[in-house]
């Protein structure tokens, strides 16, 4: 399922999604060389950006996203903010399965020194509009930690319905840990 890469980005009153390209290296390394320390059990550390150059960027981050998406597995969105372009973190809608289901799975990140300004719930809800109105998905979930409740909150702020607790859900942490499911379906 190819969709050209122009119908894949979304404007919203401050912000603007759509997959990373070549010129966003710089953009994408301010804002995750700008993160704070990790904030909470689910705030990712800073990464170890040595030896990320514009090429790694390009090899990994843009043409692996782009072969993702070519091929209906994973489509990754970078979130940009209209008024100044810094990257403020990404969304992500994975392909679980198409056939009769069109089931997608919701993952989102704000670069924590972006917290708390609205983006998380403004890039959620057009993540949203991009897997029904684009991508055609009927159903979309995010698996949250039962004890991450910034996620939670920011799921139902979105418009997401909570369906159920899948126990033992994902490994890790080094253990099987349970999910809250977060669910919408197209209208």
């Amino acid at each position: 399922m190819e969709i050209e890469e122009t119908k894949l980005q979304l404007e919203t009153e401050r912000l603007v999604l759509r997959p990373l390209q070549n010129e966003d290296y710089h953009r994408w390394l301010e804002g995750c060389r700008d993160r704070l320390p990790s904030q909470y059990k689910y705030d990712d550390n800073k990464m170890d950006l040595s030896g990320w150059t514009q090429q790694t960027f390009n090899d990994k981050v843009v043409s692996k996203f782009k072969e993702y998406a070519d091929r209906d597995e994973v489509y990754v969105f970078g979130i940009f903010r209209k008024s100044d372009q810094k990257q403020l973190g990404k969304v992500e809608l994975e392909t679980l399965i198409r056939d009769e289901f069109q089931w997608g799975l919701l993952g989102y990140t704000i670069h924590n020194q972006f917290w708390r300004n609205g983006y998380g719930k403004e890039a959620v809800k057009a993540a949203l509009d991009i897997a029904f109105n684009i991508l055609a998905f009927h159903r979309i979930e995010a698996h949250i930690n039962v004890d991450n409740e910034p996620s939670l909150k920011l799921a139902e702020s979105a418009g997401m319905e909570f369906e159920c607790i899948r126990k033992g859900f994902i490994f890790e942490f080094g253990a099987w840990t349970d999910n809250m499911v977060y669910y919408m379906n197209s209208k």
